[in-house]
């Protein structure tokens, strides 16, 4: 997607505070932190959310970015840390980019949102 930030950001057309890359996947730090550390994990490849990225047959990238973000969750995250993955207008999805948040260094409450 030629208008996407964060596969402008996966191409590394626009700049990030990069955390980790590898072949698949991106984690970048978020430039709206809602904790004292906020990651943002990010395929490289465009999937609108997380159901557009199972409907393509993506159940093994969904996994490794699970697995990427738990774990920059323990490197980050001495007490705990917390997954998110908002999909959709309703739950929270503000770029249509299928990522997981990974927000540590603090106490999370619950409900969370």
């Amino acid at each position: 997607m030629t208008d996407c930030i964060f596969c402008k950001i996966a191409s590394g057309e626009v700049a990030a505070k990069e955390l980790y890359r590898d072949d698949e996947i991106v984690a970048i730090a978020d430039l709206n932190p809602q904790a004292p550390t906020h990651v943002l994990v990010i395929p490289r490849a465009h999937h609108e959310d997380l159901a557009a990225l199972y409907d393509s047959g993506g159940g093994a990238l969904a996994q490794r970015l699970l697995a990427t973000a738990t774990k920059l969750g323990r490197e980050h995250g001495a007490n705990g840390f917390r997954l998110v993955v908002n999909t959709g207008e309703e739950g929270g999805q503000t770029v249509a980019h299928v990522h997981v948040h990974v927000l540590a260094g603090r106490h999370m409450t619950w409900p969370p949102g």
